[in-house]
């Protein structure tokens, strides 16, 4: 069996892949740039390495031949170091990589991260690594974290709508093309949830569950741009932040797709199926 290389273990999404591939039997390769903090999985070995240091990443990935890209935590350099280890796979050998980008990936999108998500791919497409680009909608898991410690979601999502996908079918999407990569040679994929849902919707959703009212405030770009502002975050993370919920007005995070069933082999989860017990 190939070794497989697993990027981001130490987080939410990375570690769900390593840990269904570990259950499967697969031997692994778990890249962390705080090995400390990987998983002790069976079948697994840790090895250092980090997106920004080439010479490290190439070290860790010389021998293998199947590898996922987790995207790296959002930063000012993050195409750089994307453009890095991409470069250093294909100076390790590696023959295909498989990289979680972002659903309408685009020089123009609305989401300013989703912009970094198509120079990524871009780079990936001239690097003369066979690969797969698995493009997941915003987590559903995520919008039932939206509302604030007054029960307000505030954002300028207007009435717009997303299919918000969760972590746990993006993780069995990858861990499908990673036990299996040549059918997906090259191939882009749009992973979604069942229904594309307004954050009224969410906020409606959470009030009936918890009995605790939750509603939804559609800011203004000014409100929004203020009510983030003590945060003193950098310009870029500001526009990242807003431009998640511009991106849900346009309506360009509203399109729903088969492809989570299609590679997982189950219908992709309802953000119903995600409320805590």
């Amino acid at each position: 069996m190939i070794e497989i290389a697993v990027t981001g273990v130490t987080g939410h999404l990375g570690g769900a892949v390593a840990r269904r591939l570990s259950a499967a039997g697969l031997p692994l390769r778990l890249l962390a740039r705080s090995p400390e903090r990987a998983p002790a999985l069976p079948h697994a070995t840790v090895v250092p390495a980090s997106y920004g240091d080439r010479p490290a990443a190439e070290r860790a990935l010389h021998g293998v031949e199947v590898a996922l890209m987790v995207s790296a935590a959002e930063s000012a350099d993050r195409v750089d170091q994307h453009r890095a280890f991409i470069d250093a796979a294909a100076a390790a050998g590696v023959r295909h990589l498989v990289y979680i980008s972002f659903l309408g990936a685009a020089p123009d999108a609305t989401f300013t991260l989703a912009r970094d998500h198509h120079a990524t791919e871009e780079h990936l497409r001239a690097s003369g690594l066979t690969w797969t680009a698995l493009r997941d909608n915003l987590y559903a898991d995520f919008l039932l974290t939206l509302p604030g410690p007054d029960g307000v979601i505030r954002g300028p999502a207007a009435d717009g709508r997303v299919s918000a996908v969760s972590r746990s079918d993006v993780a069995d999407c990858a861990a499908a093309v990673l036990r299996t990569p040549a059918p997906h040679a090259n191939r882009v994929y749009h992973l979604t949830g069942p229904e594309a849902v307004s954050l009224a919707d969410v906020a409606a959703l959470l009030t009936r569950h918890t009995g605790r009212p939750i509603t939804y405030h559609p800011e203004t770009l000014p409100e929004a741009y203020a009510s983030r502002a003590h945060y003193a975050a950098p310009t870029w993370q500001l526009d990242a932040w807003i431009s998640t919920y511009t991106a849900i007005a346009s309506g360009s995070l509203s399109p729903v797709t088969d492809h989570v069933a299609l590679l997982s082999g189950h219908p992709a989860t309802p953000i119903t199926a995600l409320l805590p017990t």
